[in-house]
Parts: structure tokens; sequence; C-alpha cells
């Protein structure tokens, strides 16, 4: 009985260790040479490269958009639902951001494709 208990946790163990391997593999894998591209109304804004690191006020300042370690995000909005803040980091060829009382799309264009989306 209780080896049975030991090699059940052996293996819940090692399903453990591989699924961690297996997400910071995946987080890690980035868009080399990739930019952050800001729409607002449907106009190109600015592109800001995701190897350089900052804090850029958009939209006169109706939004703020954060790079840092290779990842964009919103991280201020004065729209109401603040839907975009909650949209998360991106960082791959077609992710994207939008604040749609706003009129802001910020997406992630350009750079080598990381291979296959694991989120979907």
């Amino acid at each position: 009985m209780k080896s049975r208990y030991l090699r059940d946790l052996l293996i819940a163990g090692v399903l453990l260790a591989a699924a961690l391997l297996l997400f910071m593999a995946v987080r890690g894998r980035q868009v080399s040479g990739a930019e952050a591209v800001v729409m607002v109304d449907g106009e190109e804004q600015g592109r800001y490269p995701l190897a350089i690191a900052g804090t850029f006020p958009l939209n006169g300042g109706s939004n703020v958009l954060v790079i840092e370690n290779g990842e964009a995000w919103v991280s201020e909005a004065d729209c109401p639902d603040k839907v975009c803040m909650h949209m998360g980091k991106i960082s791959r060829n077609g992710e994207f951001i939008a604040c749609l009382p706003n009129r802001l799309i910020v997406s992630i264009e350009g750079g080598e494709d990381s291979g296959a989306d694991a989120r979907t």
C-alpha cells in the first residue's frame, strides 16, 4: 500500500516537473525584432521595439503602454471598463490589445514567428 502511494507521488512529481518545463519553454519564446504597433482611429501612431523597455503615453495620455522584458501591455486607461488593461501581456506576432472606447489597437508585428501558439 505504501509503495503504491510513493509511486503515485513520484508520477505526480514527474508530471508536474514536465508541465513546469513546458510552461517555461512556451513563455520564453518571443518574436525576435518584433515591434508593438499602435493604431488610433485606424491610423498608425507609432512603432515601439519590444527589445527597448519603456513607458509610453498613447492617444493623448488616454492609455499608457509599457514595454519590458520583450512584452507589451496597457498599464493605464481612462475608459470605463478598462478591458485593455486586463488583456494581459503580448509578445508574439499577431497578438493584440484593443481599447474600443479610445479607438486604440496595439498589435505585435515583425520578427520571426516563434512557432505554434501554445495558448490555443
